[in-house]
């Protein structure tokens, strides 16, 4: 193993700030750095000796931890064979075989995968999909978006256009995005009754807005970076039959809660509905490489294809990557091949047990847990040139947003680091909030 120092840290952070521009940061430097070398099982290897627990699982895809055996010899496996490929016109086993294990997971009517090469990129996909399947279906009108308030679908632009307009982070963009139709956001509450007010606002747009849209778009069960809110399975299942009625497509975006995250493999079977579209990625490959798919059902991929153009208009140079493919097929092997429902189960106890005492703290709005989520919401933003640091010093790497406080670990954590992980969380809003 390399040695690294304090003295290798700080040359690693001052060349950082000389030529690498952060996400959602500026360049004036100012902003907290912590230099990396290393990273195995739960823990991040800083530069200089200290050992972080990963309370993020690096933006929610390291579920499976790092340096893991099986993910490594899958790895090392197929770039000896071949890394990359193009995907026009060819194919290869690990792409075949990961499409054949998406459609046995995911909900029956969808049956074709398209690769793409991140999260938002997948969400581009959907949103390009359900503008030329309505072209094909003879509705060239239909070209507007519904989606609810509060949501968070990526940073290209047409992701954009659906994040929430006003609340999210790309408000600065206004002036230029495409503008859709946005519903009132979701009522809060996994457990909660839908009343028939709930989907009024919602019902409302399809009927008024019906004949020009193309797509309901929305993060099933949990709002994610949007503010980590929670609704019902019930609500879910209200917009499945709403879409029905007004003969939309529903997009459904599972890239932070698919593969197992909420509790179910992915947060439409908490509703036991299926959409038309899905949008995958994050976990898909345990956090090794960049990659996501977007899967549809028959009747979608049919249209486009005998609509104008006899095409889907897509096509990223690194589609179905056979390394990142590879890769992503031993990841979800592994999930399922483990006990991840008691896994997530006893992370979902825990973190109820461990956040629980930040109720009572002066400035806490809310704490809610669903599976392997847990979040405590503040009245006011956190300041992170204090609050970050403050983590570090307790052994975890938390990564705040705004108001909340949360964690998404890694489906191998123990018992006692997580433990560690909700005691600091309790302990940094209690002193720095």
């Amino acid at each position: 193993m390399e040695q690294y120092d304090a003295a290798y840290g700080d040359e690693l952070v001052s060349a950082d700030r000389r030529h690498i521009w952060h996400p959602y940061a500026n360049t004036d430097g100012n902003s907290p750095l912590f230099p990396v070398v290393g990273a195995d099982g739960v823990r991040l290897r800083l530069a200089d000796g200290r050992e972080l627990i990963d309370g993020m699982s690096s933006w929610w895809a390291a579920i499976h931890g790092y340096n893991h055996p099986e993910l490594n010899r899958a790895a090392h496996a197929q770039v000896d064979t071949m890394a990359h490929v193009m995907f026009g016109g060819l194919t290869h086993p690990p792409a075949v075989r990961l499409a054949r294990r998406l459609v046995e997971i995911t909900p029956e009517p969808l049956t074709k995968v398209f690769f793409a090469d991140s999260g938002s990129v997948s969400v581009e996909v959907a949103l390009k999909m359900a503008l030329q399947y309505q072209r094909g279906r003879g509705r060239p009108e239909r070209t507007r978006l519904l989606t609810v308030r509060g949501g968070y679908h990526g940073d290209t632009f047409g992701a954009m256009s659906v994040c929430d307009p006003v609340g999210g982070m790309h408000h600065l963009f206004s002036g230029v995005l495409p503008t859709h139709l946005f519903a009132p956001i979701p009522p809060a509450g996994f457990a909660a009754e839908l009343r028939a007010e709930d989907t009024a606002g919602i019902e409302e747009l399809l009927d008024r807005h019906g004949a020009t849209i193309a797509a309901v778009v929305l993060e099933p069960i949990v709002q994610g970076a949007g503010g980590m809110r929670f609704h019902s399975p019930a609500y879910l299942r209200r917009v499945r039959e709403l879409c029905d009625v007004h003969d939309v497509l529903l997009i459904a975006d599972e890239i932070a809660t698919g593969f197992g995250r909420t509790g179910a493999l992915f947060a439409c079977e908490h509703a036991g509905i299926a959409p038309d579209i899905m949008c995958l990625g994050k976990a898909l490959t345990g956090g090794y490489l960049t990659m996501a798919a977007t899967l549809c059902t028959d009747e979608v991929a049919t249209t486009i294809s005998r609509g104008e153009g006899g095409a889907f208009m897509h096509g990223p140079t690194f589609m179905a990557n056979p390394l990142a493919a590879a890769i992503a097929g031993a990841s979800v092997d592994l999930l399922l091949a483990g006990p991840w429902r008691e896994r997530v189960a006893a992370l979902s106890e825990g973190l109820r047990t461990g956040l629980a005492p930040a109720r009572e703290l002066p400035g806490v709005v809310d704490v809610r847990v669903l599976g392997a989520i847990g979040v405590i919401e503040l009245a006011a933003p956190v300041d992170m040139s204090v609050v970050q640091p403050a983590f570090v010093e307790h052994g975890v790497w938390i990564r705040p947003f705004g108001r909340l406080v949360y964690t998404m670990p890694p489906y191998v954590m123990s018992e006692a680091d997580l433990t560690t992980v909700t005691g600091a969380m309790v302990d940094v809003v209690r002193a720095h909030t």
